[in-house]
């Protein structure tokens, strides 16, 4: 069967497969047994795989230009496009197996299928790809789009003096103290769109935003334009941001995960239907578990955004009016987006090879942790010595504490983790860094007892990743349709200059909060939901309430300044912006640079800033005594 026609008399129904590497294989293949769905869209990349496959594009490029050959004994003669299309590296190492049982369902069922899963070779795995659609007999078209890799230019821009400021920081990019080896912009749905009209029944990328791939089927379903359509396309955009990462909007993450009575082992995958006016209903598959509801789909509307504004490289979604509404069973509205014109800008992440890190554990347990953890920390650094100078990031940290009267050893042992970064390999040796950390194990704290396991000590390379702007109009973004044809994408046309600051404000009446009734201190946890997530180095987190009069408590009591108290020693100084999306009930806030240089190369435990708001829903508050019989989340 060929692959169905746009009939934008009806809605688009669209499905999220994959949140990210390694989401669970069955989405593909089950999501395609549904006729019903036009397109299926996935997610694969992240900052974290970014600066890998990036590395490995860099790699195959050098070995390009070494003029090597295959093991087959093929020779590419220098041709790097030559020898990217045919290497098997820096692309998703399990898409095809995620693929493979897929196919068939797909072209049975017509349905079409877009994503990310190309990393920094998409033109490889196309060739992977068509081998095993060939092997299958299936008449199955697939297309892909280049042009994220802006290597070149962004390396020549900055070797002119382009300046590059970071996006959490400010700081330029020559005061970073690394070197960039390659960078991956952001780009939009226009080039898979493209592709969607000529027939294309696949389409692999590389990095498009999360959600372009959703912009994209819209475009093409309904023939919505850039310069047209902004309001229809900021619809699809947040269409987008509440599929791309799959079951987080059925019950993933979620602060009420409770009530599903253990019924979380296999969370239904999205399905959505989007409306020519850009408004959506979302459900799920039947017959699995979690849910679809205002409070999933308020809990993924907060994740990883940083203020009002959403924006894409076609299109700015305005949060503030946003509204979801329970409309049946598993199935939720979202209406009230409006549009704003695209960034003349995209976002651009550059990579560098960081150097080394390594890291030792020992177990603390009962009395005196915090004095223990001293105890461990002047001995490991003394033995570092004079070498402790090689080392750029140093860290010792323990988790976790010790209750009153432990009824267990467990519950009365913590954790002591001792971190370490260097451009020095020798240093983080096991003769080394390791030896420092586990030589004072006979002269070190009652009951000193290090991880057994210390594989993690001897150091590993890691990447460091810098994320800022580049005009769009310095971007070739290319289209290789399925019968060959290459098709140069243009850069928006419409565009608008947005500040690097967002609009930042407290509440503007808020209730004195004496004026609800008695209260009880209570961890805000108990009758408030959130989400918590990460962009680089700053982290996001979203606050919503289940009740009108609860909006009302919430947006009085977090402010700013509420914010920076319940962070305690967690707040450094760092800028926090804040406002409100009245329509979920919700509060967001925007931690500036909060993560220690974000996923790559953090030395904070939460390194994806995903439990800023399990900590910060922990911590005790005055809570309204009616609210709280209301019962516990």
């Amino acid at each position: 069967m060929h692959s169905k026609t746009r009939d934008p008399s009806r809605p688009l129904v669209l499905a999220g497969a994959s949140g990210g590497a390694l989401d669970r294989f069955r989405a593909l293949t089950d999501l395609a047994q549904h006729p019903e769905i036009d397109v299926i869209v996935g997610d694969w990349m992240s900052e974290a795989n970014m600066t890998v496959r990036g590395a490995e594009r860099r790699a195959l490029l050098k070995a390009a230009q070494s003029n090597r050959t295959q093991p087959n004994g093929f020779a590419y003669g220098g041709s790097a496009a030559l020898y990217l299309s045919n290497s098997k590296d820096a692309y998703d190492p399990y898409f095809l197996e995620q693929l493979e049982p897929a196919l068939p369902h797909l072209a049975k069922n017509g349905i079409r299928l877009a994503c990310n899963a190309g990393g920094s070779n998409p033109g490889g795995l196309t060739e992977a790809v068509r081998e095993i659609i060939a092997k299958q007999g299936l008449d199955l078209k697939v297309a892909w789009i280049e042009g994220d890799d802006v290597s070149e230019v962004v390396l020549d821009l900055f070797a002119k003096g382009e300046k590059f400021p970071s996006l959490p920081t400010g700081e330029d990019l020559e005061d970073w103290g690394f070197d960039p080896i390659c960078a991956q912009c952001y780009l939009g749905g226009t080039g898979i769109a493209r592709a969607f009209e000529a027939g294309a029944d696949i389409i692999l990328c590389g990095r498009i935003s999360d959600a372009s791939a959703c912009v994209a089927a819209c475009m093409w379903w309904y023939g919505w334009t850039r310069e047209n359509n902004i309001d229809e396309l900021a619809g699809a955009l947040i269409a987008g941001h509440c599929t791309e990462c799959s079951t987080y909007i059925t019950g993933g993450c979620y602060s009420a995960f409770k009530s599903f009575n253990k019924k979380y082992t296999d969370l239904a995958f999205p399905i959505a239907y989007i409306e020519s006016n850009g408004e959506f209903e979302l459900t799920m598959e039947e017959g699995k578990d979690g849910e679809m509801s205002v409070g999933t789909v308020s809990t993924q509307l907060l994740y990883e955004i940083q203020g009002p504004l959403y924006y894409n490289s076609d299109v700015v979604a305005k949060f503030e009016g946003v509204k979801v509404t329970q409309v049946g069973k598993n199935r939720v509205r979202v209406s009230g987006v409006k549009g704003l014109p695209p960034p003349p800008t995209t976002k651009v992440g550059i990579t560098a090879d960081g150097g080394y890190r390594a890291e030792f554990h020992y177990y603390l347990t009962g009395l005196d942790i915090k004095e223990k953890a001293e105890m461990i920390e002047l001995q490991t650094k003394a033995l570092m010595g004079k070498e402790i100078e090689k080392l750029h990031c140093l860290t010792f940290t323990w988790a976790g504490t010790v209750p009153e009267d432990p009824q267990t050893q467990d519950e009365a042992t913590v954790d002591f983790r001792i971190f370490a970064q260097s451009r020095d390999p020798d240093v983080l040796k096991s003769d080394k860094f390791a030896a420092w950390c586990k030589s004072n194990i006979l002269q070190s704290y009652p009951g000193g007892t290090p991880n057994t396991d210390i594989r993690q000590s001897v150091g590993k390379p890691y990447f460091e990743y810098w994320v800022t702007l580049l005009p769009q109009s310095l971007i070739q973004e290319t289209v290789h349709l399925p019968d060959g044809t290459i098709v140069d994408m243009p850069a928006p046309t419409l565009t608008k200059v947005y500040p690097r600051q967002q609009p930042s404000y407290d509440t503007k009446d808020p209730k004195p909060l004496d004026s609800f009734g008695p209260t009880t201190r209570a961890p805000l946890g108990y009758v408030v939901m959130g989400r918590s997530g990460d962009k680089s180095s700053d982290a996001n987190v979203g606050f919503f309430v289940r009740q009108d009069d609860e909006w009302d408590w919430l947006r009085s009591l977090l402010s700013i300044d509420k914010i920076k108290e319940l962070l305690g020693r967690e707040y450094v100084g760092k800028p926090i912006d804040r406002f409100e999306i009245p329509g979920i009930r919700a509060v967001h806030f925007l931690l500036w640079d909060h993560l220690d240089r974000g996923y790559n190369s953090s030395s904070k435990f939460d390194s994806l800033g995903k439990n800023v708001v399990e900590y910060l829903r922990a911590k005790y508050v005055d809570v309204p005594n009616k609210f709280l019989e209301r019962g516990r989340i």
